[in-house]
């Protein structure tokens, strides 16, 4: 049978790792604090890929690729960023190796050493607007829509599976805009097609906002977000906006001519989501059993197990789920067959459903006589016995109900465990049970990193829509509006 894992009201932290590793997701590899991300997941990031890919282009977004190396004196030209990235970096100083002398194994050259050390991509606006320096002169360049799919570096002390790891998988959008208008549209677009993505395919909720200075990106004048909530209460990061003004622009030196024939620098934004969206999906939605992937983005939709004693009624089963499979992908559906000998159907069933396939169909000799098969659902654990005819129109319906199931039970749980609080005594008692907690906060860098320090909460974000005003739960001094706390990934 496919292997226990912990509780999540026993250990929620050991619960997740488990489950990675069980699933067949990913695990830790040789290199400290990087990962292996195995095929089973990769699937699952394909889709997410493919879906996000898809939309971008849609919107006028082209791919490129540029370099994993940066060199260190393009980091120096923006102040707030290389500030923002420097204890993240890793940092090549040498180009080459040579045998030890002792003739063990083989060691750094000192006579190897670059002229300047060059930057591991932590993220890549410097070497990108360096390039656009020399892509842009005029207005007739503009928008300069590009994305590009990358991995990046950022050195991590405490990593975890997917969430927080030393190298990471990402998109990254670098735009560039004739004036600040479009760029802020742009970046206001891309927040609402990552909200769209998150509900609609991941059938996770979030919610759209602005960062506080304190959490804003490094070079960014404003930092758009989502913000998901994970069933033990903890805020996640999903995906962020980045309106960058011109400083980039400046600090590289990319300028334009107008239609009036006026030198101006461009108008900038950046946007990117990254293979933390697995974690979130896992946490959005799996539970004690195993993984509940939402049916868009599940590797395969349908599993369908054959139940036999022998070789002739394994041939006669086959025969009649050879005539559903096609069925279904005609449907759009995505299905596998596991007629594998090597595993008891007890065994594959707690195998599949450890790996949240949506919809599992189980078939045996007496359901060929009855021309029925069963029917088990993996969000609601659920099983029904229903008639083989038609069951490809019933399975394409079934795939929309699950979709919308998944999404509701996390928009229910959020919307339970997300409350108004109006004074600070209130604010320590009830983050201690998680959730998103809706508070007036005074607009202050001090009185945000003072909550920070006594609860570990901090703002995940500022609603675009301003509620009422009212008064500070920590100063009490005027509040434009409720911001958002929590405790967070």
């Amino acid at each position: 049978m496919a292997k226990e894992l912990t509780s999540r009201s026993e250990n929620y932290s050991q619960w997740y790792n488990d489950l990675v590793l069980k699933a067949d997701l990913a695990e830790n590899s040789a290199v400290r604090g990087c990962m292996v991300i195995k095929p089973y997941g990769y699937a699952i990031w394909e889709k997410m890929q493919a879906e996000l890919d898809r939309m971008f282009k849609e919107t006028g977004h082209v791919n490129a690729y540029f370099p994993l190396f940066i060199p260190k004196s393009f980091l120096s030209k923006e102040a707030a960023h290389v500030e923002g990235f420097a204890k993240e970096c890793a940092v090549v100083t040498h180009y080459r190796l040579k045998n030890s002398p002792d003739g063990k194994g083989v060691i750094v050259d000192p006579e190897a050493k670059l002229e300047e050390e060059l930057i591991v991509r932590p993220t890549s606006e410097t070497i990108i607007w360096s390039t656009y320096k020399n892509w842009i002169q005029s207005y007739r360049d503009l928008p300069l829509l590009i994305n590009q799919w990358a991995n990046v570096v950022r050195w991590e002390m405490r990593t975890r599976l997917f969430l927080r790891t030393a190298e990471f998988l990402w998109q990254e959008g670098h735009t560039a805009h004739a004036t600040e208008a479009e760029a802020m549209v742009e970046a206001r677009q891309m927040l609402d097609i990552y909200a769209e993505f998150a509900e609609n395919f991941m059938a996770m909720p979030v919610l759209k906002g602005v960062k506080s200075a304190n959490e804003r990106f490094a070079g960014a004048l404003e930092t758009f977000c989502i913000e998901a909530l994970m069933q033990d209460g903890k805020a996640l990061q999903a995906g962020t906006s980045h309106f960058l003004g011109q400083n980039f622009a400046k600090a590289f030196d990319v300028t334009f001519v107008d239609k009036n024939n006026k030198v101006d620098h461009v108008w900038a934004t950046s946007w990117g989501v990254s293979t933390r969206l697995m974690g979130a999906l896992i946490m959005s939605h799996s539970d004690d059993n195993g993984l509940v992937l939402p049916p868009k983005l599940a590797p395969f939709q349908v599993v369908i197990v054959p139940i036999y004693k022998n070789e002739e009624q394994l041939t006669a089963i086959s025969e009649k789920v050879n005539e559903i499979i096609p069925k279904l992908r005609k449907l759009g559906i995505s299905v596998k067959y596991d007629n594998n000998d090597n595993k008891k159907p007890g065994w594959k069933f707690a195998e599949y459903e450890l790996k949240g396939v949506p919809v599992r169909l189980a078939m045996g000799a007496r359901d060929l006589e009855n021309g029925t098969v069963e029917v088990a659902r993996r969000d609601t654990l659920t099983k029904e016995t229903i008639a083989i005819d038609g069951v490809e129109i019933y399975i394409e319906k079934l795939m929309i109900d699950i979709q919308e199931n998944i999404y509701k039970k996390a928009f229910d749980y959020r919307a339970s465990v997300t409350r108004e609080v109006n004074s600070y005594d209130e604010f320590k008692t009830e983050i201690e049970k998680g959730g998103f907690l809706l508070c007036h906060w005074d607009g202050s860098p001090e009185t945000e990193e003072r909550v920070k320090d006594e609860t570990k909460a901090t703002i995940r974000s500022i609603p675009l829509e301003a509620s009422e005003s009212g008064t500070c739960i920590f100063t009490g001094k005027p509040s434009k509006q409720r911001v958002v706390f929590a405790r967070a990934y």
